[in-house]
């Protein structure tokens, strides 16, 4: 049995039955996790929801922003904007049966391999959280995900604030910092205060903020973490990090790390992909 993390995908299902064939994908042996954004911008997200439903459980995915964002339309909490590639899936014969699975995938993870722990969200973490913390928040947004009060939960999904996290955080303005942490988050103040404005790398910082992963006293830091979202970043590999999203559906790369026996025993694989959009394009 292997493991595997795949980046960002965004619609491009033939660049991931590419990669799952170099991989030598087997549904029986293996488990691979997408990292988030299995939808939008790329030409065929039907079909990436579709490959990820037949074989779930062995494909593990969780949710990103993208993702959030298909729900949100369907529900009529969002509007598509120009450069969303949703309607094949809105119009789709078994819309009803994806959206379903969708809502029910998580916002995290973990894997225990080797004796460690691999902690999975498509964005980033806050510095105060633990990894029990990462995965004890997303569990509350799943739960709302899952129930009957999803259509309000999405109207009130979407905005900058609160821009940092307080245990006295209660109802919509709880769950936004969470799902803004763990879907949307790059840059932070040291002290954790989210900013959203940026997409550079990580060696470009605005003045007076950090990539996540680099906030002073972050208490994930021993823990091997593994995202995607920020393709200006590129692939990231650190001890305790893991950057998977290598720009697919901007004419990147879709990538794969292949873990050992171990966590650190990581082996990268990438297939290029065809260019589905251009960044920066209105």
């Amino acid at each position: 049995m292997a493991l595997y993390c795949i980046g960002d995908i965004q619609g491009c299902d033939a660049a991931l039955g590419r990669l799952l064939d170099e991989i030598g994908f087997s549904p029986s042996r293996d488990t691979v996790y997408l990292l988030g954004d299995l939808v939008n911008r790329g030409p065929d997200s039907a079909a990436v929801l579709r490959r990820c439903v037949v074989h779930d459980g062995a494909l593990r995915c969780l949710l990103g922003n993208h993702d959030l964002h298909l729900l949100a339309a369907a529900h009529g909490a969002r509007r598509p904007s120009r450069r969303d590639t949703l309607a094949a899936v809105l119009a789709a014969p078994d819309r009803d049966a994806l959206l379903d699975w969708l809502r029910r995938q998580p916002l995290a993870r973990s894997h225990a391999h080797g004796g460690e722990t691999l902690l999975m969200v498509h964005a980033g973490v806050l510095p105060a959280w633990t990894p029990a913390d990462v995965l004890q928040r997303a569990d509350e947004v799943h739960a709302v995900l899952r129930g009957p009060d999803l259509p309000g939960f999405l109207q009130a999904m979407y905005g900058n604030t609160p821009d940092r996290w307080s245990e006295g955080l209660t109802g919509a303005d709880r769950l936004r910092v969470i799902v803004n942490a763990l879907t949307r988050l790059r840059f932070c103040s040291p002290e954790g205060v989210m900013d959203f404005d940026s997409t550079e790398s990580a060696s470009a910082a605005p003045p007076g903020l950090v990539p996540w992963f680099d906030a002073p006293g972050r208490r994930t830091a021993s823990t091997l973490l593994a995202f995607g979202h920020w393709s200006t970043l590129g692939h990231l590999n650190r001890p305790d990090l893991l950057g998977m999203d290598t720009g697919c559906v901007w004419g990147g790369c879709l990538s794969a790390v292949r873990f050992g026996a171990t966590l650190a025993e990581r082996e990268l694989l990438q297939v290029h992909c065809d260019q589905a959009q251009a960044p920066g394009a209105p």
